[in-house]
C-alpha cells in the first residue's frame, strides 16, 4: 500500500496556487505479507517508478528512508509488514530562473547552507505571475558559482521551507543536494524549531493556548485556507501561542508551529476569531475591536498604514547542521513596521480615555 503523507513546509498561496507543486514528496509504503526479502532501494524503485536510484540513494544517505520509523541504509532488506517512509525532492519544473542582483540579508553562511532574513513583500520562489524579484532570483545571483544553482530551470533550488510573501523572517537555504534533503527531513519529522511573533486583533482569554484544527483550502475561495476542526478536510495542524503583551484591542503573541501548513498561523487565528492585524486575506484589515469614535477609527487606519501587511514575523529558527550535527539557533529583530505598529498601540493604551466599546 502506497500513500502520500503530510507535507511539512510552509508555502504561500501567493507563490504557489497548485497544491500538487510542493518541494518534497513524502511516501508511506507497507510491504505486503508475501514480500520477499529485497534491498530497500530496489523495493522503492519498483514502488516509485518516477524515482531515480540516485535520488533514492541521496534520501538514504540523508537518513530520509525509514523502516518502522528508524533510518536505514540502502542495503536494508525489506520484509513482510515493514512500513517504509521516504522523503525526496520532486522532479524539477521548467521555469527559467533569471539571476538578479538583489540584496540579501544573510544571517549565516557556510559551505552547506545559509540563513536569510527575508523582508516582507518578497516572494520566495518564481511561479506563475512571479517570475522576477523573488528570493530564488536573488540566490541564483549570489550563488551563481554553486552547482545547485547553475541550473536555471529549477524554480526551487536549495529551498526546504517557505514563508508567505508578506511575512518577514528567517529561512534556511541548502547549498548542496545532501544538505537540502537532510534539512527537509528535519522539517518533516518536526525536529526543527520555529517561533513567530504576530499582532492579532482582540484580547486572548488565556496567557497560553493551543489551536488544533485541520488546515485546507477554503471550499468557497481557493485563494485562502480555512480551519476544519472536525478533521473533515485538509491536513492536521497545531499552533501553540503565548501572549507577550496585551495592548487594549490587540495582543502581541508568540507562535510556535508544531506542524507547517499553508497560512497555518493566519488561518488558525482567523478560526479563533482573532485574525492577524491587517491580514487582508483573513479579515484582519477591518476594525474588529475598539470604539465607535472617529478619532479611534483614524488611529487604526494610521496603524494600517504603518504596517501595510499582516503583522507576522518568523523570528527564530533552529535545526541540526546537516554535516557537523551541531544544533544551530538563530534569532532576528522584529522589523521596523511591526515595531512601529506595536509602539503606536502602546501609546494608545497609555493615553486612551474611557470609551464605548463596539458591540
Amino acid at each position: 500500500m502506497t500513500e502520500e503523507i503530510e507535507d511539512s513546509e510552509d508555502w504561500s498561496d501567493e507563490e504557489e496556487q497548485d497544491t500538487s507543486s510542493e518541494m518534497f514528496e513524502h511516501h508511506r509504503i507497507e510491504a505486503d505479507s508475501g514480500q520477499n526479502l529485497l534491498r530497500v532501494d530496489k523495493f522503492l524503485m519498483t514502488r516509485l517508478p518516477n524515482a531515480s536510484r540516485t535520488k533514492i540513494q541521496e534520501a538514504a544517505d540523508a537518513g530520509n528512508i525509514r523502516v518502522n520509523d528508524k533510518p536505514v541504509k540502502s542495503s536494508y532488506k525489506v520484509k513482510p509488514g515493514d512500513i517504509v517512509t521516504v522523503v525526496m525532492a520532486y522532479p524539477r519544473r521548467t521555469i527559467e530562473i533569471i539571476p538578479e542582483d538583489i540584496p540579501l540579508n544573510i544571517v549565516y553562511e557556510d559551505e552547506e547552507l545559509m540563513v536569510i532574513n527575508k523582508p516582507a513583500g518578497m516572494v520566495v520562489h518564481p511561479s506563475y505571475g512571479h517570475y522576477r524579484g523573488t528570493l530564488v532570483n536573488a540566490l541564483a545571483w549570489h550563488l551563481r558559482d554553486n552547482p545547485l544553482f547553475k541550473d536555471n530551470h529549477d524554480p526551487r533550488p536549495g529551498l526546504v521551507h517557505r514563508i508567505d510573501k508578506d511575512t518577514s523572517g528567517l529561512l534556511v537555504i541548502a547549498k548542496t543536494e545532501k544538505a537540502k534533503v537532510h534539512l527537509a527531513s528535519q522539517f518533516f519529522h518536526k525536529t526543527s524549531d520555529r517561533k513567530y511573533v504576530a499582532v492579532c486583533w482582540g484580547n486572548l482569554e488565556n496567557e497560553t493556548g493551543t489551536i488544533t484544527g485541520h488546515i485546507g483550502r477554503n471550499l468557497t475561495n481557493r485563494k485562502v485556507m480555512a480551519c476544519f476542526p472536525d478533521g473533515s478536510y485538509g491536513k492536521h495542524a497545531v499552533t501553540h501561542y503565548r501572549v507577550l503583551e496585551r495592548l487594549g484591542y490587540v495582543n502581541v503573541v508568540e507562535c510556535i508551529l508544531e506542524t507547517g501548513r499553508t497560512h497555518q498561523i493566519r488561518a488558525h487565528f482567523k478560526y479563533i476569531k482573532h485574525p492577524l492585524f491587517n491580514d487582508k486575506e483573513y479579515g484582519g484589515n477591518e476594525i474588529l475591536k475598539g470604539t465607535t469614535f472617529a478619532k479611534y477609527k483614524q488611529f487604526v487606519n494610521n496603524c494600517f498604514g504603518t504596517c501595510s501587511r499582516q503583522a507576522l514575523h518568523a523570528k527564530t529558527l533552529g535545526f541540526e547542521h546537516p554535516t557537523t550535527g551541531q544544533r544551530l539557533s538563530f534569532d532576528s529583530e522584529i522589523p521596523a513596521d511591526m515595531l512601529q505598529l506595536i509602539e503606536k498601540w502602546r501609546s494608545y493604551v497609555q493615553n486612551r480615555e474611557e470609551t464605548k466599546p463596539i458591540e
